[in-house]
């Protein structure tokens, strides 16, 4: 299914009892890039007392790619507050890092949670999103010629042909958007008077 995903990087900053709370949003498509914009952004701000992340690395619903830490904070007042400002927003393949710069005035767990959730949430406020689109293969065999319709096709929708081997018959892989799969399928079948395979 389509969801949303980071359009690009957001840095935002957030003050409460001279305490800092800078926050870093990315795109990550899986948990080894989510972990390393997690590093570098830790390496960005060495000084800091807290890097305190979440992320969603995959779909927003499905994906199991998911996790959190308070990194020092006590226990469930940033990571977890964190995730569930970006499990509300139903985007996915995303990375939030929170920088925290003590200011010499303790918060308490309470008033931790809610700094690193509306530092968050006014993150989130700044970020642009996408649709991605999931993608469907569909494997076509045909007469050579068909090919130049059937290339035309794809150029005029905008499809991308993936690749194209030349045997008996031609052997070519597309890529649709797979809610539009369907609808592909019966307008090749229409194009090529049924004279295409469609695996």
């Amino acid at each position: 299914m389509s969801y949303d995903i980071p359009r690009k990087a957001v840095i935002d900053e957030y003050i409460i009892k001279k305490s800092r709370f800078i926050t870093h949003i990315q795109r990550a498509q899986d948990k080894q890039a989510a972990l390393a914009f997690i590093a570098t952004i830790k390496n960005q701000y060495p000084d800091a007392r807290h890097h305190c992340w979440a992320y969603i690395a995959g779909h927003p619903t499905e994906t199991i790619a998911i996790a959190s830490s308070d990194d020092g904070e006590p226990q469930g007042t940033a990571g977890k507050p964190m995730l569930n400002v970006l499990q509300h927003q139903n985007i996915g393949e995303i990375v939030m890092v929170i920088v925290r710069y003590f200011g010499g005035i303790k918060l308490g767990a309470g008033g931790l949670v809610r700094a690193y959730s509306h530092a968050a949430n006014q993150a989130m406020t700044l970020l642009e999103t996408e649709l991605l689109t999931t993608k469907k293969a569909l494997r076509l065999r045909f007469d050579y010629t068909l090919e130049k319709r059937v290339v035309h096709f794809c150029t005029e929708h905008q499809i991308t042909i993936v690749e194209t081997t030349y045997a008996e018959r031609i052997n070519m892989m597309i890529e649709v958007d797979e809610k539009e799969a369907s609808a592909v399928e019966v307008q090749l079948h229409d194009l090529t008077s049924g004279k295409m395979t469609v695996l």
